[in-house]
């Protein structure tokens, strides 16, 4: 394996991926770099391979077609939270040496 090559799996993440259109639900995953560009074309690669399941929703007919997007960590340390306007919401894992 080429170093260059190394040098790209590493800087690539995976990410989580929804996407809302036309009635229809597809979650999946994608191995990205953590930039717009990347994540748009890795997803374009993967709707390409026709791989994806996309299951009828019934609920989204009237709001407009969204896709998300979130980088998936497998951490075993806990979640942080903080209060934001009364509603409490995860932060994402503490950085390294944090903990």
């Amino acid at each position: 394996m080429s170093p260059h090559f190394t040098d790209i799996m590493n800087s690539m993440k995976k990410f989580l991926i929804n996407i809302w259109a036309y009635d229809h639900h597809a979650k999946f995953e994608i191995l990205a770099e953590d930039n717009a560009l990347s994540i748009e074309q890795s997803i374009l690669d993967k709707l390409g391979e026709k791989s994806i399941k996309w299951e009828s929703t019934g609920m989204f007919r009237d709001i407009p077609k969204r896709i998300t997007y979130e980088e998936v960590i497998n951490d075993t340390r806990p979640v942080q939270y903080q209060t934001v306007l009364g509603v409490r919401m995860a932060t994402g894992a503490p950085e390294g040496g944090q903990i």
